[in-house]
């Protein structure tokens, strides 16, 4: 769904890019409450994840193909603030580096992508998990609905800045209905890559799920046959070595991103996606301009002057890992050192 140059007219694309600048300043002041010393490290390898997860289209239907969004999977991991910036990084580096997503669409694409999708899914996530029972399963579950949901919305939010800025005479109606036709379809997909890491990491380190805090059972321990809460662990006190460590799933987040992006992504489907699709049917790429980066050397996912296809992608994968997680840990780092000495951090416990 990364809206080129071209689809969206020049004033309705500065708004959207005076909205999605705005959106991403709360963002960074919001961020400050949901990242500590744990998370902090972790939000740009969920940066560097949802990047190479998005080189991986999958086929939805006859010729069309989807990839994950990531606002969902974002939201229930690190929190909806830091959410929204990772996928921010993530099209900032795309539209750079890559020439996926046009620069001057940059704020549509955020407001899009990035904001619509995180909002919505993380507003039905937590609703959702309100009414269910506290338990991994009915989060992954929860996780699923929420990620499914956010998809046809970010498609109904592009429908609408095209109805208003379009820079093509096309009915909106079509445009609603092949949009939100093919992003449930595309959703699906969504749905599924999402749940399937949240309910990853559900398994391993419960602690590190944003989504999950607050929604276990705490641990309990049986004295004299009676059941009686494990006091909480007092200010100061050095936490349990398994809830200190992130290395582990740090280490394996990265190493899957890499083979995801350097390796994986070469069995992509090459079909257009869900946008592009629709573009093509109902016109609505007649006034598609270059992108700016069109000269990248890295422009559509492919190193320059290699001249293998699969050792060119993979290069190309793999140097988009490593720019959006230095980047993506940069942006975080310095919002944690940033966060105020009284700012709370949400206690967590693990699942039992």
């Amino acid at each position: 769904m990364h809206v080129p140059d071209g689809f969206i007219n020049a004033p309705v694309s500065a708004v959207a890019g005076v909205v999605a600048a705005g959106a991403v300043a709360v963002s960074l002041r919001g961020a400050r409450r949901e990242l500590d010393e744990r998370t902090a490290p972790l939000a740009g390898l969920v940066a560097a994840f949802i990047f190479a997860v998005q080189m991986l289209n999958f086929p939805v239907a006859a010729g069309t193909s989807g990839h994950l969004l990531g606002g969902a999977l974002a939201a229930i991991l690190v929190g909806p603030y830091t959410g929204v910036l990772c996928i921010s990084v993530v099209l900032l580096m795309q539209g750079i580096l890559f020439a996926d997503g046009g620069l001057t669409a940059l704020g549509v694409n955020v407001l899009d992508m990035g904001i619509t999708t995180t909002v919505v899914a993380y507003a039905l996530f937590r609703g959702l998990v309100a009414v269910l029972p506290r338990t991994r399963r009915s989060t992954t579950a929860a996780s699923f609905v929420a990620a499914l949901v956010s998809v046809p919305a970010a498609a109904c939010v592009f429908t609408l800045i095209y109805w208003i800025g379009g820079t093509t005479d096309i009915p909106i109606g079509k445009v609603f209905t092949a949009m939100v036709g093919v992003h449930v379809l595309i959703g699906i997909g969504e749905a599924a890559i999402t749940a399937l890491t949240v309910g990853a990491v559900l398994a391993v380190r419960p602690d590190l799920v944003h989504g999950a805090r607050g929604l276990t059972a705490p641990l309990k321990l049986r004295v004299d046959g009676e059941l009686i809460d494990i006091p909480a662990r007092q200010p100061g006190a050095p936490a349990p070595v398994a809830a200190r460590s992130t290395r582990g799933i740090w280490a394996t987040g990265l190493v899957t991103a890499l083979v995801l992006a350097g390796f994986v992504s070469f069995y992509a489907s090459a079909s257009p996606d869900g946008l592009e699709k629709v573009a093509a049917d109902q016109g609505i790429d007649k006034k598609t301009e270059e992108h700016a980066a069109k000269d990248s050397p890295l422009a559509d996912y492919g190193v320059k002057d290699v001249s293998d296809a699969r050792i060119s992608g993979g290069l190309a994968g793999v140097i988009g890992v490593g720019a959006t997680i230095v980047a993506g840990s940069g942006v975080f780092y310095l919002v944690r050192r940033r966060r105020t000495p009284d700012a709370p951090v949400a206690a967590t416990r693990e699942a039992v």
